[in-house]
């Protein structure tokens, strides 16, 4: 999703649940960090995932994709993700030697980044905010200049959003007639 505004230290990503859960703002509009995010509906994992033309970086990375439970409740009723809803992709380090294993790899150590998008059309232009946070502090949201969201509107299967990359609920999206398979 933002994999050109990597950084080592935590990210997030949001999209939004329901009334009073996530996602919530503090009085200066910052998003406030979901510290339960571990807890939501995952979604996927991508291995080495990169959605620009210069390459990727050096050294394996997984992405961890979740959506808070209402949001995930609402969509599979429709297609479409609802109002508030939040997701949150995280990224961690790739293992291959280590304990038992033989081949394979396997994700070890801290969340190296964080990122959150979240849907609110009331307080986004675009329907639809991106959230770069560091640690779990409250974060701002990415001016719409970031390349995060022409990337979203031009390649997101659903809403914006890169179903296609996430199997179960490309299923319901499909069977529900609002995927977009030219994405």
């Amino acid at each position: 999703m933002l994999r050109a505004l990597k950084m080592v230290t935590p990210l997030l990503l949001v999209a939004a649940t329901g009334p009073g859960e996530n996602p919530r703002f503090n009085a200066s509009g910052e998003i406030v960090f979901p510290a339960d995010y571990r807890e939501w509906v995952f979604l996927s994992s991508g291995l080495n995932m990169n959605y620009s033309a210069g390459g990727g970086e050096s050294g394996d990375e997984f992405d961890n994709v979740f959506v808070d439970p209402a949001s995930w409740r609402g969509f599979k009723q429709t297609g479409h993700w609802p109002e508030g809803t939040v997701f949150a992709k995280e990224g961690r380090h790739g293992e291959t030697k280590g304990s038992i294993s033989q081949s394979g790899q396997w994700q070890d150590g801290d969340a190296t980044y964080l990122e959150l998008h979240v849907r609110d059309t009331r307080r986004f232009a675009s329907g639809w905010g991106f959230f770069e946070v560091a640690g779990t502090s409250p974060a701002r949201v990415l001016p719409e200049v970031a390349s995060c969201y022409a990337c979203h509107q031009h390649n997101g299967a659903v809403d914006t959003t890169f179903v296609q990359f996430y199997p179960t609920a490309r299923a319901v999206a499909v069977g529900a007639g609002t995927f977009d398979p030219a994405k």
